[in-house]
């Protein structure tokens, strides 16, 4: 008995840590030049702008924005701005291209594993369709430089999505935004039942939505323990479950979720399954009775990706009203304007416009400066990227678009797109015009219309 109680505890061994990036961005940026926009219009991206301004790129990013008595570098390539305006880049929180490409058929049809209400351990980005022409009809109609893609909506938990820079790639690995964290598409409402009420079984109800949903966090609390003990004293290794894997990144605060819902009451019981859960909410995507909770929002510091004037194409989006945009805006939460389609992906400085000019009707006094938030530091902020995009500051990528007009004119259109400095469009030579390995030589090859 003695000698039993000297013995030496058994020795666990060491935690073996997780590739939690096994598929990492191969992205680098396309070389560029040294330029200065002279004596544009400037949106800053945060609210901020500058008559007869100056805008510096060099080395891939933002090198100075200013007046026009800010320092040009030596030798760099001048463009007259006179007349014209300059942006950050337009940022898409919710898109499927690539997923839901063109053509769009059955066969390219990859964004809803319609299979369960509950498919976590998908990644939109194992669907990306690089050669995808919708790519570079953003770029060059809508000035489109990031993008997020997301899975469908037919589950509650629709699996990972992934953030990429709009350029020319051979693989989704060469378009991933380099350090941008996951997202994590969940949906509420009428998708999920309908999907799997249509097949006779749960859920049939927004309380069944619920109840699966609470119980799936229930079970991702219990994965999460037994990690964190593994983590911390070794031992055997628990048996990796991928759907678990995504939610333990969400516990632990790595992958951002991003939420479709339309109703406001329905918001409001996420907001508090989300507390119950300990996990935040990036954003509500669609949210067409945001306007209702705009308050709310405010408060748990979680945004509203929403179009302008969408309404009333089934029963949950029933109650909008075209000054929702504005409407949460002005409560102080964050507001996106989002398109989750290829033509308005095209067209997102158009959908502000609209947004802006309804608020404006009833009264609100919104800025031109201001309502570009909506497009680029908003959407960066609820990508967790703001740090790197979303705002022409010094130090940051140089994600830029020169509009020939007004970006809020209908008749406005991108002159000049760059992204990380490099110029990926120019309107005024045809040579670029990024056109897919898809596309060559068929009818429409690098149609702008």
């Amino acid at each position: 008995m003695s000698g039993c109680a000297t013995e030496a505890p058994k020795k666990l061994a060491p935690p073996v840590r997780i590739n939690q990036d096994p598929y990492p961005s191969t992205y680098h940026r396309y070389p560029g030049a040294v330029t200065a926009i002279l004596g544009a219009t400037v949106f800053d991206g945060e609210g901020g702008r500058v008559d007869n301004g100056t805008v510096v790129l060099a080395d891939g990013v933002v090198q100075a924005v200013g007046g026009p008595d800010t320092p040009i570098p030596a030798g760099a390539y001048q463009i007259d701005g006179a007349g014209k305006y300059v942006t950050p880049g337009v940022i898409d929180v919710h898109s499927h291209l690539g997923d839901y490409p063109s053509p769009g058929t059955q066969s390219q049809s990859d964004g809803n594993e319609a299979t369960s209400p509950v498919r976590p351990e998908v990644w939109a980005e194992h669907s990306v369709w690089p050669q995808d022409p919708g790519f570079s009809r953003a770029l060059m109609n809508g000035g489109i430089t990031t993008l997020q893609i997301l899975p469908g909506s037919a589950n509650l938990f629709g699996g990972r999505s992934v953030t990429l820079k709009n350029v020319p790639a051979r693989t989704m690995q060469g378009m991933k935004f380099p350090g941008a964290p996951y997202g994590l598409k969940m949906a509420c409402g009428e998708n999920p039942k309908r999907v799997y009420g249509s097949k006779g079984q749960m859920p049939q109800t927004r309380m069944g939505n619920i109840a699966v949903t609470r119980a799936t966090w229930i079970k991702a609390q219990a994965y999460k323990r037994k990690w964190d003990k593994y983590n911390k004293i070794g031992g055997d290794m628990p048996e990796r479950d991928l759907a678990m894997d995504t939610l333990m990144g969400v516990l632990n605060g790595q992958i951002l979720v991003h939420n479709h819902c339309y109703r406001a009451d329905e918001m409001a019981i996420m907001l508090d399954v989300a507390k119950e859960f300990g996990y935040k909410i990036t954003a509500f995507h669609h949210a067409v009775e945001a306007y209702k909770i705009a308050d709310l929002l405010a408060a748990n510091g979680t945004c509203a990706a929403m179009w302008a004037d969408w309404w009333g194409f089934k029963m949950e989006a029933y109650d909008g009203i075209k000054e929702n945009i504005p409407l949460v805006d002005k409560a102080g939460a964050c507001a996106i304007v989002h398109s989750d389609d290829p033509n308005g992906i095209q067209r997102l400085n158009q959908e502000a416009a609209k947004a802006l000019a309804d608020g404006r009707r009833m009264g609100l006094n919104i800025s031109e400066e201001h309502a570009w938030t909506w497009l680029s530091y908003n959407p960066a902020k609820a990508l967790g990227i703001a740090d790197k995009t979303g705002s022409l500051k010094a130090g940051k990528m140089a994600d830029v678009v020169l509009w020939n007009a007004n970006p809020f004119s209908t008749y406005a259109r991108p002159e000049r797109v760059w992204i990380d400095g490099a110029l990926m469009y120019f309107s005024g030579n045809p040579h670029l015009r990024p056109v897919s390995d898809f596309e060559l030589g068929q009818p429409g090859e690098g149609d702008v219309k």
